[in-house]
């Protein structure tokens, strides 16, 4: 289920961080989010662990064993701290009981396990536990998925320290194959030794306590007069002698009285047993309508009336238990040794289809859940059970009514409970998986707005656009001092005569291409193209003091990127005129459809006067931006007074090259 790559994915990004997950991701070619009730193939999980043990430098046991811990985590903050921790009182029993609540788990949500989440038709893991007399405990762990067993000792040991407050170490000791009903099933035993966590305060605690009770030991038989106590003695020896006949110590026999209120005794709880058993066979077997007893050879001696009205063949009293069922879990041979060794799981049998009614081949097996007894006196097995359905559609299936199942049997409630709860699950499925699409459509919107507001940038400075975004007006701005640069293609309209338009576009698309991603590298504002013309302006939209230096070094880029582009008619480097003026302008937006970024004043006609009286392949300049220009390192040599169109004579300059930077430099190259 995605529930365990989800908790995958949370430990990744919490403990290394998004990137890393990414990187994960990436590398094991799996997608960014899973959906919680989902099933997803275990390559994907074991992939993800593979690429995880790469990326970290960590072995897999390491990374196995962190993950178990995390998991439990992970299921205590998805809801189901409570549930697990009221499976025992202590750690023997919590691991008991382990199987009991998968059990119920694949009941309620379709087998999502503690220890690893599979889908029904999948297996989960088994445990087994033996108590040693030095206290410690093997543990055995039973599982179709090889490798995994890792995974084990960080879930035990987090449980133990959470719930129990003790720490435990956990060894293998023991590493088979073994032959079962599944095929070959992986069985690890662990030796678990475990040791009490005190806190400073709870050592001191702990050792004064010790003193109270010895204290209270030698209180207690002092108020207690030697008559009372011999009465109180006797009393319990011969209540325990027809139940428990174990021998107790002086102090042992005293603790099991309690005073209570003015001189009453209360003794420790022991049961009664009556001396027949008061209830018939027909009652019995009517009262609990599922269950079986057999012996050792399996052979049947007593079935409920349920069960063998659904399977005939019960009523010849002596068949062979195995001849009409199946051991489904734990996936053990159908024999009493094997039923024994597993005697704390919960057991489940399914009918064999070639034994039953001719009325029942076509249905889906009946399957029934619960518990081994053995009874030492009669030397035969009690097996408790109930039928195990999940549903009223299973119920229907099988053709059985609520009706069949006992009205004390709480399989009935869990029927119905279960139908509204899978209709739950079904509407959060339904509603994650709205969530993830919604999740993906927001990932590409997002995307295509960045798209689009890189195409809007393109056009118009990043804060006029945010300003005209928010439904503002944009103010024109004055800038007093700037650069500004015209550029135009030498015989332009003698190759337009000569050429197809196509030519025209692609060569001018090729040089024009070249020139954006110099404004990049010198970050000059490129303010338009009309036909031939190239216009750049350095200090807007953002004044900077070096805005001369940088369009000076543009336009040297330019005449190196124009030897590049060939001319369409002579097959010649194109030549290319350039002109760079420095002054005053206004700027501002014009016009709502297809709003540009304009510049306004003297300044933009004087620099364009500098590129049409210019010549080829040269960068002409005015006297204000040769004056910004002659002491930065740059080479230029004085053209003189020239006539210019509507201003007289000027004094110009050409710019050769920037005497410290290199070509690579210039254009931007590594």
């Amino acid at each position: 289920y995605g529930f365990i790559n989800t908790c995958l994915k949370s430990l990744v990004v919490e403990k290394y961080g998004e990137e890393t997950w990414e990187k994960l991701r990436l590398q094991a070619g799996v997608q960014d989010s899973f959906l919680t009730f989902e099933v997803y193939k275990d390559e994907i999980t074991m992939q993800l662990i593979d690429k995880a043990c790469k990326i970290l430098g960590v072995p897999a046991d390491m990374v196995l064993r962190e993950f178990g811990g995390y998991f439990f985590e992970f299921c205590k903050r998805s809801g189901y701290d409570r549930m697990l921790r009221t499976l025992g009182g202590n750690l023997y029993e919590f691991i008991e009981n382990l199987d009991a609540l998968h059990s119920y788990l694949s009941l309620s949500y379709e087998a999502i396990l503690f220890f690893f989440v599979f889908p029904q038709e999948m297996n989960a893991p088994s445990f087994r536990v033996e108590k040693n007399e030095d206290g410690s405990m093997h543990l055995h762990y039973y599982s179709d998925r090889r490798g995994l067993c890792h995974i084990v000792p960080g879930i035990i040991g987090a449980a133990a320290l959470d719930f129990f407050n003790i720490e435990i170490s956990m060894e293998i000791v023991n590493q088979t194959e073994e032959e079962e009903r599944t095929g070959k099933k992986e069985h690890i035993v662990f030796l678990v030794t475990q040791t009490p966590v005190f806190s400073y305060k709870e050592r001191n605690e702990f050792s004064s306590s010790q003193q109270y009770l010895a204290d209270s030991e030698k209180q207690i038989e002092n108020q207690l007069s030697k008559e009372d106590l011999e009465k109180a003695k006797n009393a319990i020896r011969d209540r325990g002698s027809s139940v428990c006949p174990v021998k107790k110590s002086h102090w042992k026999t005293i603790r099991g009285i309690i005073t209570l209120g003015k001189g009453k005794l209360l003794r420790g709880f022991d049961p009664v047993y009556p001396k027949s058993l008061w209830i018939d066979t027909k009652t019995f077997c009517n009262g609990l309508p599922f269950h079986m007893v057999f012996d050792k050879e399996l052979r049947v001696k007593q079935a409920g009336v349920s069960i063998q009205k659904i399977v005939p063949g019960l009523q010849t009293m002596g068949i062979c238990l195995d001849h009409y069922f199946t051991i489904v879990h734990p996936e053990v041979p159908f024999t009493i040794s094997s039923i024994q060794k597993f005697i704390n799981s919960q057991f489940v049998f399914q009918t064999r289809r070639e034994m039953m009614p001719e009325s029942w081949k076509q249905r889906p097996m009946l399957e029934l859940r619960g518990q081994m007894i053995w009874m030492e006196s009669l030397q035969c097995m009690l097996y408790l059970c109930s039928p195990l359905l999940r549903t009223l559609h299973e119920l229907e299936e099988r053709q059985m009514h609520i009706a069949d199942i006992a009205p004390h049997d709480v399989t009935r409630d869990l029927i119905l409970l279960n139908q509204q709860r899978l209709a739950e699950m079904e509407l959060s499925n339904q509603l994650e998986r709205k969530k993830e699409e919604l999740r993906i459509l927001s990932k590409h919107l997002e995307e295509e707005k960045k798209k689009t507001e890189a195409l809007l940038y393109a056009m118009l400075p990043q804060h006029v656009a945010n300003q005209l975004k928010e439904g503002k007006r944009v103010e024109a701005g004055e800038f007093k001092e700037c650069t500004v640069l015209f550029s135009d293609v030498v015989t332009f309209t003698n190759i337009c005569a000569q050429c197809e338009p196509i030519q025209i576009v692609l060569m001018l698309n090729s040089m024009y291409l070249q020139f954006d991603r110099l404004t990049t590298v010198h970050d000059v504002y490129k303010v338009e193209t009309i036909g031939d013309a190239y216009m750049v302006v350095g200090g807007v939209p953002v004044p900077v003091p070096t805005h001369a230096e940088r369009v000076a070094n543009f336009a040297l880029g330019m005449i190196i990127a124009a030897k590049g582009v060939q001319n369409p008619v002579s097959g010649n480097p194109i030549q290319i005129r350039v002109g760079i003026h420095t002054g005053p302008v206004l700027a501002g937006v014009v016009g709502e459809k297809m709003p540009r970024y304009c510049l306004f004043g003297d300044t933009v006609n004087i620099a364009s006067r500098m590129e049409s009286h210019g010549v080829p392949s040269k960068i002409h300049l005015s006297s204000s931006a040769y004056q910004c220009l002659k002491y930065k390192n740059f080479e230029i040599t004085e053209r003189g007074e020239i006539e210019v169109k509507g201003k007289g004579k000027m004094h110009t300059y050409f710019l050769i090259r920037n005497k410290t930077a290199t070509e690579n430099e210039i254009m931007g190259r590594p």
